[in-house]
């Protein structure tokens, strides 16, 4: 175990912002706290917005400093990657945005049905070795459990490098038949200039591997589909 990857555990623990419960108790099916974020967490009714394998959190941060009348929760299994995030919203008095240390697979015991009004779903791992798909964040299976807790007509936000990714995301939602309402597999050098300048935005926020990735030449992909 790094020495820096401990510090950083560590100070997770001091920030009142993050929440990391215990693992073993998850898989084991407890759940944690479903149906309380609004008035636990954030005290106010405001919409949530979910960014699921968030990293460092640049999105979530990001996103919380644009909108101040909404919620957000970076989730993560890495507590070391979203301790950027945590420190920085801490730093700068962010109340609006919170990060979760849990595996994705079990999102569905953290939220009850209607909690969350949108998702994010920021370079997600294309699992290149999964040939079924199954373990993609964006294939039926995690759509199934997203809708859980998603409202209805809530939108999901697909951004990644990944050709394999995205066109495997284009297939599963014209097989489910789910309305997609923006699909570009060219977010800066086209999609920001067709969009509105809220969208282009948001969507120009860089995360730090989309900076390594956009430096290389690989060209970022952007889906938004409905629920």
């Amino acid at each position: 175990m790094g020495k820096g990857k401990l510090k950083k555990w560590n100070e997770n623990k001091t920030f009142n912002n993050v929440y990391e419960p215990s693992l073993q108790e998850i898989i084991d099916g407890k759940e944690f706290m479903k149906g309380e974020w609004h008035k636990e967490v954030f005290g106010n009714d405001h919409p949530i917005t979910l960014e699921l394998g968030c990293g460092k959190g640049e999105y979530s941060v990001a996103l919380a400093r644009k909108y101040p009348e909404r919620n957000f929760i970076g989730v993560d299994i890495k507590g070391h990657r979203f301790w950027r995030g945590a420190k920085t919203s801490n730093e700068e008095g962010l109340k609006n945005v919170a990060f979760l240390r849990t595996r994705i697979e079990f999102i569905a015991q953290f939220f009850s049905e209607g909690e969350i009004d949108e998702i994010w779903l920021t370079f997600s791992d294309p699992q290149p070795k999964d040939e079924k798909g199954t373990k993609r964040l964006t294939s039926p299976k995690f759509i199934d459990r997203y809708k859980k807790f998603i409202k209805p007509g809530g939108l999901i936000h697909v951004k990644t490098d990944s050709p394999l990714l995205y066109e495997y995301t284009q297939e599963a939602l014209a097989e489910e038949k789910y309305e997609v309402l923006i699909d570009s597999n060219d977010v800066h050098g086209k999609l920001v200039h067709e969009v509105d300048a809220d969208l282009a935005e948001i969507l120009s926020v860089r995360t730090h591997y989309e900076e390594i990735w956009s430096a290389k030449g690989r060209s970022i992909n952007y889906i938004r589909f409905k629920v």
